[in-house]
């Protein structure tokens, strides 16, 4: 969470889906302002999920389509620019979860 804060992430959540999702835990939601910033998002998190927690990632995605998906298991970050966040309303989608923490 700390890599997409000082990376300027915006609204940033962290969402519970243990109880309601089969194939992970955790959800975490990050808007990026540009195209640009939603690539140094993607390549920070990706950068740091392997060198401080050996975690294995897979991006799915791209800054141009206006969504990245970080596949980590047990946790799986969409990265969107504001528009492609407000169409797909993952998080209304997935409102059972239980919010953890929110960074606007």
């Amino acid at each position: 969470m700390t890599v997409l804060e000082d990376k300027k992430g915006e609204n940033i959540v962290l969402l519970d889906v243990s109880g309601i999702a089969s194939f992970t835990d955790y959800f975490i939601f990050c808007n990026g302002s540009s195209t640009r910033m939603l690539t140094a998002l993607a390549e920070s998190l990706e950068r740091a999920a392997r060198t401080e927690f050996s975690l294995h990632s897979r991006i799915e995605g791209n800054a141009d389509d206006g969504w990245i998906l970080i596949d980590m298991g047990d946790i799986v970050v969409h990265l969107f620019d504001p528009d492609q966040r407000r169409y797909y309303s993952l998080e209304d989608l997935w409102s059972n979860g239980k919010v953890l923490l929110k960074i606007q």
